[in-house]
């Protein structure tokens, strides 16, 4: 009997500590944030306030790199809705997660995030997505806002991060969550006319944009079943 829960405990095990790996990494990235908001001479309160409220780290670093560059707050709330747009897609796919409470829903739906997601949509039991949604959701919302406070109080003693390469940490967080997925022919063509996209724009779109245009890579993955299944067809 203790043998089979062992063997049922092990992979909460094993998804609690990739979960926790990434939660520092985000931690780190929280704490570039608040030192890098503080750098660009905006107030203390702003990082702290945007990460309770917002919690999307590309939609917070796009609005302080915009009002830092003198563009309007509205302009740069725009910018970040925008960026956001791919949260309702995210919705679809892991809206089974968040059960039927309204206030389940809402406090779920404030935890979306591209690696809640990611985490999600890695399992395929009912259960083990719902304990993978929460628990990512919840690790990731406290190490990030923690980051961001310890980040933005220690600012000074950080000194520049991009020269430390905390501006990395992000990106590479979702590329580690992505490459898994990375398995079949389909999801292949995507991702690579995705990137090829978001090469293309961003010398001329401003930071935020080419992410959103890169979604247009699904329609590769759908041109290529296309394909397949016409060949399939026709042997010739």
């Amino acid at each position: 009997m203790r043998s089979i829960w062992r063997t049922k405990k092990l992979p909460t095990r094993h998804l609690a500590r990739d979960i926790a790996l990434v939660c520092a990494a985000d931690a780190v990235v929280g704490a570039s944030f608040g030192a890098i908001t503080v750098g660009l001479g905006l107030p203390a309160w702003l990082p702290m306030l945007l990460s309770v409220v917002v919690f999307a780290g590309a939609a917070q670093f796009l609005f302080v790199g915009l009002v830092a560059a003198g563009g309007s707050p509205i302009a740069a709330v725009a910018a970040g809705l925008l960026v956001n747009a791919r949260h309702v897609p995210f919705g679809f796919a892991v809206g089974d997660v968040l059960g039927t409470g309204w206030l389940r829903r809402v406090v779920g739906s404030h935890l979306m995030v591209d690696e809640t997601v990611a985490f999600t949509l890695a399992q395929h039991e009912p259960a083990r997505r719902r304990r993978a949604y929460w628990l990512c959701g919840t690790g990731l919302f406290l190490s990030w806002n923690a980051g961001v406070v310890l980040g933005t109080y220690g600012g000074q003693a950080i000194g520049d991060t991009d020269a430390l390469g905390l501006d990395a940490a992000f990106p590479a967080v979702l590329l580690a969550l992505l490459l898994p997925s990375l398995g079949t022919p389909p999801t292949r063509r995507a991702a690579l006319a995705g990137v090829l996209i978001a090469l293309a724009a961003t010398p001329f779109l401003p930071a935020g944009l080419p992410v959103l245009l890169a979604l247009a890579g699904v329609a590769a993955a759908g041109a290529g079943r296309t394909g397949d299944r016409a060949g399939a067809r026709d042997p010739r």
